[in-house]
């Protein structure tokens, strides 16, 4: 595989032709991630859809804020839209285009980005779980030939068996802390950024589970643990790249749930979401058990190009 080159300026809104030229290599990668997805989902019958990117209610969601687009927003998710069409009997689809979230820019950030999401009727966690790393290793042996990617000053390689921790168990080891304290005194955020995240993924990728309730409105709850979820996301040499879950399809739940983050977001005096209506009637209707996976798709493709800033792999 060719040598990446650095590319552009972390942040340039403007590239001129040279800058673009340099980003050649990595589009190019892009591309064959890009393919390797549909192939992976396709030889497993699932169905790849679009829903709407201009929408009338964004998920209620603690930490992620949406872009406003008239009287509309733009999607941060296309998660809500997506269950919908399991309540309709659509059994595996997935979905691969832009979501938007207001005020996101960094290296590992942008507030246009590339979302890959799958759902699965009859799943849980786990399984969703397999498929991210047969998807993971599928798209590694595409772009590189290999499951050894060279990324961030060391190698992470997707063929080991990944490593799993509970968040608890992260919060004790690397930061020295409570998890349940820390979700009380309103830092569970900031100590998983700062002090848990970048010591994950290194050589292999973390999956970090069982994550608070308090931190999770559309998770279901852990079985003999009403304070965990069944929530997992997966970590590169400190990169996340994903975030999954059994869904919640307790209708009741998840409006208490919603009521819950809107009160939240209210008294921080940050946008109130209404409720999307459509979702929860979808609900009522009836979903079974499902799972659903969110990838960070410009970050997979960091991770396959060695690429240390977001802007390096994305044409803006």
């Amino acid at each position: 595989m060719p040598e990446m080159s650095p590319g552009p300026a972390p942040g340039d809104d403007c590239l001129d032709t040279a800058a673009l030229r340099s980003l050649r290599p990595r589009l190019q990668r892009r591309a064959v991630i890009r393919q390797a997805v549909r192939v992976f989902f396709q030889s497993r019958d699932f169905l790849e859809i679009d829903t709407p990117v201009r929408i009338a209610a964004p998920a209620l969601e603690d930490y992620i804020d949406a872009e406003p687009s008239g009287s509309c927003w733009l999607r941060t998710s296309p998660e809500l839209h997506m269950k919908r069409l399991l309540a309709a009997g659509f059994e595996r689809v997935f979905q691969l285009g832009p979501c938007f979230r207001f005020g996101e820019e960094g290296r590992r950030h942008l507030p246009e980005f590339h979302m890959l999401e799958w759902y699965r009727l009859q799943a849980d966690w786990r399984q969703v779980l397999d498929d991210t790393v047969a998807l993971v290793r599928s798209c590694a042996r595409a772009a590189l030939g290999s499951c050894r990617c060279q990324f961030r000053g060391g190698v992470v390689d997707v063929g080991l068996a990944w490593e799993e921790m509970t968040v608890e168990e992260a919060f004790r080891r690397y930061a020295n802390a409570d998890l349940d304290a820390a979700v009380r005194d309103g830092c569970f955020e900031q100590i998983l950024v700062e002090r848990v995240e970048p010591n994950l993924g290194n050589g292999r990728p973390t999956v970090l589970c069982e994550y608070p309730l308090a931190c999770s409105g559309l998770s279901q709850p852990l079985p003999g643990r009403p304070d965990r979820v069944e929530r997992w996301e997966v970590y590169a040499a400190g990169l996340e790249l994903g975030n999954a879950c059994s869904e919640l399809v307790d209708v009741a739940e998840q409006r208490r749930r919603f009521a819950t983050t809107a009160a939240l977001r209210a008294a921080e005096q940050r946008a109130v979401y209404p409720v999307d209506e459509a979702f929860m009637a979808a609900l009522a209707d009836g979903i079974p058990a499902a799972a659903g996976v969110a990838i960070g798709f410009d970050r997979l493709v960091m991770l396959l190009t060695d690429a240390a800033d977001i802007h390096e792999v994305t044409f803006r």
